[in-house]
């Protein structure tokens, strides 16, 4: 069953962050992940949620997800991501 990364980012330090976004994708690639939507057009229709930068990333299952999340490589790059935005990350189990 596919699971999903939902991330919402509102970037602080666009130059900082360059160099999160360049080396993310292959550790993402590395555990089955495929990016569904990122940084695109997006309208809020019901709430008050206000997003900013949203990022869509789909995996196989939970399990690579959380290996993802766990490995060395993106562990050494994920302090850029925490200091550099304010963002909120999701797992979502899909059907």
């Amino acid at each position: 069953m596919s699971a999903f990364v939902i991330v919402d980012t509102k970037i602080k330090n666009t130059e900082a962050y360059a160099h999160y976004i360049e080396k993310v994708p292959a550790i993402v690639a590395r555990y089955g992940g495929h990016y569904r939507a990122r940084g695109g057009q997006h309208t809020v229709v019901e709430g008050n949620w206000h997003p900013t930068r949203l990022v869509l990333i789909e995996f196989p299952h939970r399990n690579a997800i959380e290996a993802f999340y766990e490995d060395p490589d993106y562990q050494a790059i994920i302090g850029i991501r925490l200091e550099n935005t304010d963002s909120n990350l999701v797992i979502l189990d899909g059907l």
